[in-house]
């Protein structure tokens, strides 16, 4: 079962968006550079390589002949409040083409310190101050939302059972909660969404067992090889259908 394919739905995939400046960084033939900012997910755990070093060699091979680099920018634990306070030199600094944004999943977990009522309003504050930053740059950017797992689905679960009330006023988990908020605030600011989550619940829903999704280690928080790879392959697909053929660029 860990070796089956799962189905990339263009529908989930597509960031609704283009990419205009990764596109024209692409077509002038010389060095591309990626930043993914954002937590365990993009740093990597438990001896998973994560999707940065993934991402760059399928970018590499979408694109052949372009010197593309992917720079990691993530570090364990940390979500939107803490990862704006380091924009200025994690991200601004290496003016890249395109930022890649990994926020929400600490959100959910992290209950004690980003419980409703408290401060989830904070962590869409952040992504939007964040965002209007990198607005005023030539950079494109990329929220990807939070992951599918074990640890994360008990914890939606849960909260919906007790509910509160969520930014459209009805009952929902929090994790279904952060992922309507990381959406609107990436409508508002015209920029795209890897909907990892949405993606990978589909995979459980198409029948591949939830454990397939993280590393099997407790508290299967973090995604494991399966779901990784298949992730990487997902957004590598998203941004090519989002860049389209580039002149000169041989895959």
């Amino acid at each position: 079962m860990a070796d089956r394919q799962p189905t990339l739905y263009p529908h989930l995939i597509r960031l609704g968006c283009q990419l205009p400046h990764l596109t024209e960084s692409l077509a002038t033939g010389g060095k591309v550079k990626i930043v993914a900012i954002g937590s365990s997910s993009t740093a990597g755990a438990d001896g998973v390589v994560p999707f940065p070093p993934r991402l760059e060699q399928a970018l590499r091979a979408r694109f052949y002949g372009r010197a593309i680099d992917v720079v990691n920018r993530g570090i364990g634990g940390q979500e939107a409040p803490e990862e704006l306070a380091r924009f200025e030199s994690d991200v601004l600094a290496e003016a890249p083409a395109l930022v890649i944004w990994q926020v929400g999943t600490n959100a959910v977990y992290q209950q004690s310190d980003y419980a409703p009522f408290h401060n989830f309003d904070d962590v869409e504050d952040a992504i939007a101050v964040g965002l209007g930053r990198l607005a005023t740059l030539p950079t494109d950017v990329i929220l990807m939302d939070l992951q599918f797992t074990k640890a994360i689905d008990a914890i939606n679960c849960g909260s919906a059972e007790v509910g509160h009330l969520g930014p459209n006023n009805i009952n929902m988990g929090l994790a279904d909660d952060i992922q309507v908020r990381i959406a609107r605030t990436a409508s508002r600011a015209g920029v795209g969404v890897f909907r990892r989550w949405a993606l990978m619940k589909r995979w459980c829903d198409d029948g591949i067992p939830l454990s397939c999704m993280d590393d099997g280690v407790y508290p299967n928080l973090h995604t494991g090889e399966w779901a990784t790879k298949w992730i990487t392959i997902a957004l590598d697909s998203a941004i090519g259908l989002a860049v389209g053929p580039v002149p000169g660029a041989r895959r």
